[in-house]
């Protein structure tokens, strides 16, 4: 009986080529976007997860009520606190600070090697999951000289030489510091928020000496572990007495100023992030990864798939006028409904276990490029994870059962008279297929308006004006083989008779995201005139406005003619707005110990990126403030030329130099790749969306007009033109869509409208938009449709009316 099954299921699956490979492909198609879409969520949804006390670890973070309502977070911490912490706190297992040592450069036998050393204390992995291959777990970080490298760090450097015991120097602060080399980490995994090449001792931070008495000065993160007893909001309030002891200070201050206080009357509080949310969590220096987006990929997967599935359901439906007498028969001839219901479902499941191996070698073949496509770094462990092999048995069930077991159940209960005749009553108001279809015009509609609207946004984030000119400067990471302001003079001298430049500045903060990926931020708290001004902080140098062609509104800029400028300051507009009063200028700001005067007001520019709106700024020049970039401004007549040449210079001066130059077009770009990612994932996925809804619509338009071939006959000897006709079958398809788009324009507008609220500059949905996402999807539904329909128009009545 089975073998009798399998060779009908194969002999009709071969007879109907058309619809065989159409459901196929779109499965295959649909299987392999699914598979590849998941594998970027599931990578996003895995991180830190792979920590054995994840449930008790957090993050900690101060949340500050100052005035007018408005709330800051701050993950950063001062040196003391983490003792006093532990010390005051007893449900806490395991405290750490996590201080960025930077980019230091590691010596070893006369060879330097640039890598990320985290300064923490000893509880760090005991806390955390980076298991060691060397050295002992507990006691690798007992040693204030030790050092634990990762087992990349560790072959680079030793290569297959023993490291546990060798001594390797650090550069800290212009000299060198040995450290011998207790532990040899696994690497750290790709999914960890947490990354580092090395592991120092906290009393090795940089400041820790004159740091560790003062908690006016925040330097470094603290990642919490509490008891399994002891939940996060406990641990929360718990808290509270600890904030009011140490940071009385502050909490005055924000009374005094008219902070507004949360529902507990808290002005200041500690509060925790799980570790397994720090991905995602924007407070975190180590997060920022919206959790919408790998949700997002997984919606538009199940679209696909879904879209997939309905065009299986009505092709197999459609398929029923054809198998009738079939059908008929067999009933006649004894075969129970079960019976049949085996024979259609076992071609539902030949084609979609085909398709679903298909699908795994397209989405196999297509991975080096998907990778490359939406920069990507998926860990080869997800594919081993029973939480994804579930995932994907469960897609393919489901789709097995809905898609294929609902058509051969409807096709199994037909009446048994009705069927010998050949003649069948099956959705003949094609109710259910219509349905289906707008549903898929409706997902199909949904991402053709998303993919409009994230293209705008992205490109309004591109063009819009920085206040700063970003297309002739050039962005050079200094980086840590050369001091900044050394780097910088010497490359003033080298580039001064070069036509092609115009003038070279440094500051301690790059615009936007350079070749070295790095972003940072600088802030300080103090008081003025009896209240609290936060600013962030930048350590320019001279030319530095000239360099950026920013507008200065009051007094002057920085001068090699004054000899104290050092002791003023540059602010932006927002800054003169939070001193307040008629005219900042020449108002004298204390930063104990500094004392500096305003000497100029420049005009507010996005020295953030456009998620975030302008915030006070000030700029001052300071040598002994280590500088991090050099900013070079060129001609425009011949940019590749000047940049040869400063390329030149700069590896004359510092040929151990490793980021590379970009303009600083590139790098405000690059600020905005999650959005540009996003972008490119809604283009693919509207156009597979599309593709597979396209090949349904062909599929069931063949079918219509087979069903319909003698009514367009008559309709042809009664005097019908070509036109009548297929006017008369594309309308209903084309009313469909236009039905679908209907549904789709608000619920894309509300999604959207939602995901800009994450830009506080952005673009205004537009309802061209949605009129452009109707005439798109219009003309290819009439596109599609209009093959097979005038082909049948232009047959000749008679053969019509001979049809069956």
């Amino acid at each position: 009986m089975f073998k009798n099954y399998c060779k009908i299921a194969i002999r009709n699956l071969w007879k109907h080529k058309t619809f065989t490979v159409t459901n196929i492909v779109g499965l295959a198609v649909a299987f392999g976007a699914t598979l590849l879409l998941s594998l970027t969520a599931f990578h996003e949804l895995s991180f830190d997860q792979f920590h054995e006390q994840k449930n008790a670890l957090h993050q900690l973070y101060r949340e500050i009520h100052r005035p007018q309502g408005k709330t800051d977070n701050n993950t950063s911490f001062p040196i003391p606190f983490t003792p006093a912490l532990k010390a005051e706190i007893p449900d806490l297992v395991h405290a750490t600070r996590f201080g960025d040592y930077g980019n230091s450069i590691l010596r070893y036998k006369d060879h330097e090697f640039q890598y990320d050393i985290e300064a923490v204390d000893p509880d760090f992995l005991e806390m955390f999951s980076f298991p060691l291959e060397q050295g002992d777990q507990k006691r690798a970080l007992s040693d204030l000289a030790g050092i634990v490298l990762t087992q990349k760090a560790k072959n680079n450097i030793f290569g297959q030489e023993e490291a546990i015991g060798h001594t390797v120097e650090i550069k800290t602060d212009s000299a060198w510091r040995p450290f011998i080399v207790t532990g040899v980490a696994k690497d750290v995994p790709e999914n960890s928020s947490l990354t580092f090449s090395g592991l120092v001792r906290f009393e090795n931070f940089p400041g820790y000496q004159s740091g560790k008495g003062t908690w006016d000065n925040n330097t470094h993160e603290v990642y919490v572990q509490v008891s399994p007893k002891t939940t996060l909001a406990s641990f929360e309030q718990k808290l509270k007495a600890f904030t009011h002891k140490y940071y009385a200070e502050e909490i005055k201050k924000l009374q005094r100023d008219g902070g507004l206080p949360d529902k507990e009357g808290e002005y200041l509080r500690m509060k925790g992030i799980p570790v397994t949310e720090v991905h995602f969590n924007p407070i975190s220096s180590s997060g920022g990864v919206n959790k919408f987006y790998p949700y997002l990929l997984l919606l538009i997967a199940a679209f696909i798939l879904f879209i997939a599935s309905i065009n299986f359901v009505n092709l197999s439906l459609g398929r029923a006028f054809t198998r009738a007498r079939e059908i008929g028969m067999r009933k006649v001839l004894g075969a129970r409904r079960r019976q049949i219901l085996s024979q259609f479902w076992g071609e539902a499941l030949v084609i979609c276990g085909t398709s679903l191996i298909l699908g795994i070698l397209l989405a196999y073949t297509l991975l080096p490029g998907y990778k490359t496509l939406f920069n990507q770094v998926l860990s080869p462990a997800i594919l081993r994870s029973p939480w994804f092999i579930g995932s994907v048995l469960s897609g393919f069930a489901a789709v097995s059962l809905l898609a294929g077991g609902y058509p051969a159940w409807v096709l199994s209960a037909l009446n048994t008279s009705q069927t010998v005749k050949g003649k069948i009553t099956i959705s003949k108001n094609h109710r259910l297929r219509n349905g289906l279809m707008v549903i898929q015009f409706v997902l199909s509609g949904l991402l053709i308006i998303c993919t409009s609207i994230v293209w705008q946004q992205l490109n309004y984030m591109r063009t819009a004006p920085l206040g700063y000119n970003k297309q002739q400067v050039l962005s050079i990471p200094i980086g840590a083989h050369i001091d900044g302001q050394k780097a910088l003079d010497l490359m003033r001298s080298r580039l001064a008779t070069l036509p092609g430049v115009i003038s070279v500045t440094g500051a301690d903060i790059n615009m936007g995201r350079g070749r070295d990926n790095s972003s940072s931020n600088s802030a300080i708290t103090f008081d003025y005139k009896g209240r609290q001004v936060v600013t962030n902080l930048l350590r320019i140098d001279y030319d530095y406005i000239k360099t950026l062609d920013l507008q200065l509104v009051k007094g002057r800029d920085f001068s090699r003619d004054y000899s104290l400028d050092s002791g003023v300051v540059l602010i932006n507009e927002k800054m003169a707005a939070a001193l307040g009063g008629k005219d900042p200028l020449n108002a004298v700001l204390d930063w104990d110990p500094m004392k500096l005067r305003v000497a100029g007001i420049v005009k507010d520019f996005h020295f953030k990126s456009l998620r975030q709106e302008i915030a006070p700024l000030s700029m001052l020049i300071r040598r002994e403030w280590p500088l991090a970039y050099i900013f070079v401004k060129v001609s425009p007549a011949n940019l590749p030329g000047s940049l040869s040449a400063v390329e030149s210079a700069w590896k004359s001066i510092n040929p151990k130099a490793e980021s590379e130059i970009s303009f600083l077009d590139e790098n405000t770009d690059k600020q905005y790749q999650k959005e540009a990612r996003l972008s490119r994932i809604f283009v693919s996925g509207a156009i597979l969306a599309i593709l597979i809804s396209c090949m349904g619509l062909f599929a069931i338009v063949v079918l219509v007009m087979g069903q319909r071939t003698k009514e367009i006959g008559i309709r042809k000897v009664l005097g019908a033109s070509v036109s009548n006709i297929f006017t008369l079958v594309a309308r209903e398809f084309l009313q469909l869509v236009l039905v679908a788009l209907i549904i789709a324009s608000p619920i894309a507008w509300w999604a959207m409208n939602n995901w800009l609220q994450d830009f506080a500059y952005r673009i205004h949905i537009s309802i061209w938009v949605f009129l452009f996402a109707a005439a798109i999807a219009l003309l290819i539904a009439l596109f599609t449709v209009s093959f097979q329909a005038l082909k049948t128009a232009w047959l000749n009545p008679v053969d019509n009316l001979k049809s069956e």
